[in-house]
């Protein structure tokens, strides 16, 4: 028989709009069905949305094409009782919980567990990082103050994805806290060539897939191509999280040269991404920091360059010929790796898209990420 798992997230698919912790799960469901027997208890509505899934009974256990079971709570249905009855239900061989602030899905599973001997794990999700912490540290620092002291982290295992988030753990919940290092699984996407980018010297095709907001730097983005010289265009994708953040980039968008054209695509469903990122050049992405960066590794395994932030894993990109990790203190530096791809002709483009390709199937294609994942679910 298989281990039975019940996972907590406020948002799982079909939805899409949260980005990185619904496409880790995803992953993490697309590799293991077969080997864990996945109960997620999640919204009946996507991020930002008002309207529940089209064709989505709420308030029970549904039985996805994969085999694993979704409970898709309804507005009403998110309440104490029914978290305390799916609990009970089974003998779980462990409750994942995935990241750390929401109300229902983080607090309430750990509140409801809290002194008992039922396995939890709690998946950090990259919000203790430096870049996260800087917004509203005062107060979540208090939360996590006041949950350490009424005992939700005892006896917990936090997973973290990369050495620097296993002192993000140690730091804001414990020196003694207990941490596994097991990265993200990445999607699973056939192996395919690098598509061939036709690329003419003097132009430039970027492109990025995240939601607007402070912690992913759009603005920040905007204005390192104020001073880059050539034809470029900048397209974002991804919900608008801040309106107010959205009207300082468009101030920023304003201000910028005839010759460089920013322009808000709206959203793209996860299935659609590969194949966007054919039609451009790099992926711009320079955030606050990223625990894995879903979006960094599916442009990789597509034989997209990246220009992003060294607050990713992603690291030494110029050196494996994938792209550039810039420091944020240094935002001329994102102008020059700009230019330099400006300049670019299409062989030297397409030389960079091999080392990207290399780099993404490295990880894809590693087995070990998925036994390690095993492992923390059901040891």
């Amino acid at each position: 028989m298989k281990p039975k798992v019940l996972v907590f997230i406020d948002w799982y698919l079909p939805g899409y709009k949260a980005g990185g912790p619904v496409r880790s799960l995803a992953n993490l469901v697309d590799h293991l069905r077969d080997r864990i027997d996945l109960h997620i208890v999640t919204t009946d509505t996507d991020y930002t949305e008002s309207v529940p899934y089209t064709g989505v009974v709420p308030d029970r256990w549904t039985v996805m094409p994969g085999g694993e079971k979704v409970w898709y709570a309804s507005r009403r249905g998110v309440n104490t009782t029914t978290w305390r009855k799916l609990l009970a239900q089974e003998r779980w061989s462990t409750v994942y919980i995935n990241g750390m602030y929401s109300r229902w899905f983080s607090v309430m599973p750990l509140w409801l567990l809290k002194g008992s001997a039922q396995r939890r794990v709690v998946a950090v999700r990259g919000m203790l990082a430096a870049g996260m912490m800087k917004h509203g540290t005062l107060k979540k620092r208090a939360f996590l103050a006041v949950m350490r002291l009424l005992g939700c982290y005892r006896q917990v295992t936090f997973q973290a994805t990369n050495a620097e988030e296993v002192e993000d753990v140690k730091r804001w919940i414990g020196r003694k806290a207990t941490v596994r290092l097991v990265p993200n699984l990445g999607r699973r996407l056939p192996a395919a060539s690098p598509a061939v980018r036709a690329k003419e010297e003097g132009t430039l095709r970027l492109v990025s897939v995240a939601r607007i907001a402070v912690e992913k730097n759009t603005l920040f983005a905007i204005e390192c191509l104020k001073h880059v010289q050539g034809r470029v265009t900048f397209d974002l994708y991804g919900p608008i999280y801040d309106e107010g953040y959205w009207s300082e980039c468009r101030e920023a968008i304003a201000q910028l040269p005839p010759s460089i054209v920013v322009a808000h695509k709206g959203t793209v469903a996860p299935p659609e991404v590969p194949a966007l990122f054919t039609g451009y050049h790099a992926l711009f992405m320079p955030s606050q920091g990223e625990n894995f960066g879903h979006t960094m590794v599916e442009a990789l395994a597509a034989g997209l360059p990246l220009v992003i932030s060294d607050r990713t894993p992603w690291k030494d990109l110029e050196g494996k010929g994938a792209g550039w990790d810039l420091s944020l203190d240094t935002p001329e530096a994102f102008t020059r790796a700009l230019q330099q791809l400006v300049h670019m002709e299409a062989e030297a483009l397409q030389a960079l898209a091999r080392g990207a390709f290399a780099l993404g199937r490295r990880y894809l294609d590693d087995p070990a990420t998925a036994q390690r994942t095993l492992e923390l679910l059901v040891q």
